[in-house]
């Protein structure tokens, strides 16, 4: 839930802002972490539907938030002032949520708090390896090279979000268009036939009468199919929303031919490539692992990979760890964190395997599209003949008669 809040901090400066939080106790501890003595907190009013369907389309989108890091990274690089920078990208920027968050960013970091300090309170929009990288970007003196990092590493998802979102636009306005086709065939195309049929006194195949017992029942039952079917619909919706639903859909999506083969090396890159960075800037390996579970998008990963950091901590190696877990990390992976581990460049080394399966996304992204046309062809061949039999062999039969 979001909070408004006014705060002091040590040195009696009036603080005001909003913060991203489960609960009104919960806020007021994140902002006594940050040293600042709570004056209020209140809940913001509940919204009207209509209120909250507009700002379903008016929420920071991943490629706002790409657009926004790249912009800051060029400024930054340009040795712009902090404040400065966020100046001109709350100009530039047209989103207006996004444009009130870099405002209350700005304003956190005009009452005394860190960059990484106002992020964390836009936890809602930056995700936790966002903030993190931007710690160790503080204590190290590398904002800028770490901004760059961003920049590049939200363009790459961005880019494979895109990727998989094309290759299926093309299958799925196809099937939809087929499959309308389909019902004005059995619905309105069918039973004009049906009369012709029993006329004759025609033997129907059992194909023709099992999709003309379909059209029958979809003309007369058509208001409770829509009900039931909007019904199921919103409870699997909502369903698949929950924390349960969540790990069961990605269960399904790893079992697939072809795509659990292809999201199980996108979660080893992006472990990879987190994990790597964020060793590199200083942060200690079993803390990178964890901040890396809740970036990597997959429920399964994200519990593994909390186990792997507890071990970690409690003394394990990591290449040991990896591969013994050889269902979610190649032999490769266990194999160069391992090499890593004995040189001291264990940063280095992951680098390289997010690299390696980077490329290996890639080709099977290509490999993805090649095949989704011509598999397809086959499916709609398939059902087109079914149509076609159904109407063309009792006509046959018809013939045969006279």
């Amino acid at each position: 839930m979001r909070y408004k809040y006014q705060a002091r901090t040590k040195e009696g400066e009036l603080q005001v802002g909003f913060i991203e939080s489960t609960s009104k106790e919960a806020a007021a501890n994140i902002l006594t972490s940050h040293n600042l003595f709570v004056l209020s907190i209140e809940g913001e009013e509940s919204k009207h539907w209509y209120n909250k369907s507009g700002g379903f389309f008016n929420k920071v989108r991943f490629t706002d938030l790409v657009v926004f890091t790249r912009q800051f990274s060029t400024l930054m690089e340009a040795q712009v002032p902090l404040q400065d920078s966020l100046r001109n990208l709350h100009k530039q920027t047209k989103n207006k949520l996004l444009k009130e968050v870099i405002y209350e960013i700005s304003s956190d970091i005009d009452s005394g708090l860190s960059l990484s300090q106002a992020l964390e309170k836009q936890s809602a929009v930056f995700p936790e390896f966002y903030i993190s990288m931007i710690k160790s970007a503080e204590i190290t003196g590398r904002l800028a090279e770490s901004m760059t990092f961003l920049a590049d590493y939200l363009e790459k998802e961005a880019m494979w979000r895109s990727r998989i979102r094309n290759a299926m636009i093309y299958p799925i306005f196809v099937i939809v268009i087929f499959f309308v086709v389909i019902i004005i065939m059995t619905v309105f195309v069918f039973p004009q036939l049906a009369p012709v049929f029993k006329e004759f006194n025609t033997n129907l195949p059992i194909v023709t009468t099992i999709i003309m017992s379909s059209g029958t029942f979809i003309i007369d039952w058509w208001w409770a199919i829509i009900f039931i079917g909007s019904i199921f619909t919103i409870m699997m919706t909502d369903y698949f929303r929950s924390n349960e639903g969540q790990l069961v859909y990605n269960q399904v999506l790893m079992k697939m031919p072809v795509f659990g083969d292809l999201f199980r090396k996108i979660y080893v890159a992006r472990f990879a490539e987190i994990t790597s960075v964020l060793v590199k800037g200083g942060v200690p390996v079993a803390q990178s692992i964890e901040i890396a579970s809740h970036s990597i998008g997959s429920p399964i990963y994200q519990e593994v990979l909390y186990n792997v950091s507890q071990r970690v901590r409690a003394g394990e190696l990591l290449s040991q760890i990896l591969n013994q877990e050889e269902y979610y990390f190649p032999t490769l992976i266990g194999q160069m964190t391992a090499i890593g581990e004995s040189t001291g460049q264990l940063d280095e080394l992951l680098s390289r395997v997010s690299k390696f399966y980077t490329r290996e996304v890639n080709s099977l992204l290509d490999n993805l599209i090649e095949l989704i046309q011509p598999a397809l062809m086959l499916v709609i061949g398939i059902v087109v003949a079914i149509l076609f039999s159904a109407i063309l062999l009792p006509i046959f039969n018809l013939a045969q008669g006279f």
